[in-house]
């Protein structure tokens, strides 16, 4: 590792990272490095020692800062917890910096801009409100997991995309490969990624002999007329977009439904109050941990950062869950507030890769509990909180199942 300004920072013994994973909540670890040591040395399972950044002016910092390449990470071995490293592949908009990373968002960008996003609104609350229906009449408890958070978000990135709807089942088994970091093998992980390339390979196809009014489509002509992407990224960036189009929300809408559930006095407030909605969406995401740092940075030239000197070539992980959690900057860091105001959290990131689907998001959230809570008032947990089934051996924290009833 490099050298710390004052100190030598080789001769301490990096951390092991990921901390520990308690439901939402933070390792004790992150606060206390806050305080001590913002930017401090991790080992991850696989891969070399990295910088783990846990302050926010930092992390903003690192992420906004072009000598802090994602590009660079590319053909490289890349500090990591899975055996497979599928976020370094060369044409994925993960992998990329401006001006490509531009060119790519710029395609894609106009399919989730505000305007766009809030024509989808009222198709968005017909989902949910039919999810809601079935749930209903089945009778309780069910499990919203299967039942709700996943089918949402997958039924509005499949319309979106062109997904047809006997296909959904099939690309969720693939993603959730993709996002394990013990439960499948390497092999297994590879076996879902180019399973998964292999049907987009095969949609892109059918769009070519019969172009729609979807995402795709638009993708496709965007290859094959203006020649603004290469066949690999056209394929690599389908995969994002289906993958993280739906997952990240689908966790979260469970997330948020179990961080209500469990704190009744900002439940009830939400049930009194529902303008509160949209900022009670914004603080559960800077108040929830969803996952340990990933996609590190490289760095491009020699850079000093929070009194420590990071030289060129090694990698930096951004915590952002313990950013949002810095006292400096958010008031009561530890406490969920609804009326926070403001917020300037950095759940979607920051600087050119701030998250593309943002916008989307936060509107499927919206209405997921929304809807909920409308209909179900008197929603709570079936179970014993303490006999849930939390997910331990993906990147993203998260439920196995949540049983509710009403």
């Amino acid at each position: 590792m490099a050298h710390d300004t004052g100190t030598d920072a080789a001769s301490r013994v990096p951390r092991r990272y990921p901390f520990s994973r308690v439901r939402l909540e933070p390792d004790p670890q992150y606060a206390e490095l806050r305080r001590s040591e913002p930017v401090c040395p991790v080992q991850l399972p696989y891969g070399p020692p990295a910088w783990l950044v846990t302050d926010y002016d930092l992390t903003k910092v690192v992420l906004g800062d072009p000598r802090f390449s994602r590009a660079a990470a590319v053909g490289r071995d890349n500090p990591r917890e899975s055996a497979v490293d599928l976020s370094q592949v060369a044409e994925s908009i993960v992998s990329m910096d401006p001006p490509e990373h531009t060119r790519i968002r710029g395609l894609v960008g106009k399919a989730f801009t505000p305007r766009r996003v809030a024509e989808l609104q009222p198709r968005a609350t017909e989902i949910a409100n039919g999810l809601l229906d079935d749930m209903i009449a089945a009778g309780p408890p069910a499990d919203l997991v299967g039942s709700f958070s996943f089918a949402l978000p997958a039924i509005i990135i499949c319309e979106l995309l062109g997904i047809p709807e006997g296909d959904r089942h099939a690309f969720r088994g693939w993603a959730d490969a993709t996002l394990s970091t013990t439960t499948v093998t390497p092999v297994q992980e590879q076996e879902a990624f180019l399973n998964l390339a292999g049907y987009l390979a095969g949609l892109f196809a059918e769009r070519r002999e019969r172009p729609g009014h979807d995402l795709l489509t638009g993708l496709v002509q965007a290859r094959d007329h203006d020649d603004r992407l290469s066949e690999s990224e056209l394929l690599v960036l389908g995969m994002a977009l289906l993958v993280a189009g739906y997952e990240t929300t689908a966790r979260q809408i469970t997330n948020m439904t179990y961080t209500l559930l469990t704190h009744p006095a900002q439940l009830q407030l939400l049930i009194e109050e529902p303008a509160l909605l949209p900022g009670a969406v914004e603080e559960m995401l800077r108040f929830n941990v969803f996952g340990s740092a990933i996609n590190a940075r490289i760095a491009t030239a020699d850079v000093e950062l929070g009194h420590v000197l990071i030289r060129a070539g090694e990698p930096v992980l951004c915590a952002r869950s313990s950013a949002n959690r810095d006292e400096k900057v958010f008031t009561r860091a530890d406490e969920l507030d609804f009326r926070r105001n403001p917020n300037p959290h950095v759940a979607f990131g920051y600087g050119p890769h701030f998250c593309l689907g943002a916008n989307l998001a936060r509107m499927e959230l919206q209405v997921a509990l929304g809807t909920i809570l409308s209909r179900l008032p008197a929603v709570r947990i079936a179970v014993p909180e303490d006999s849930l089934t939390w997910h331990d051996t993906t990147i993203l924290r998260g439920l196995a199942a949540l049983p509710i009833t009403w």
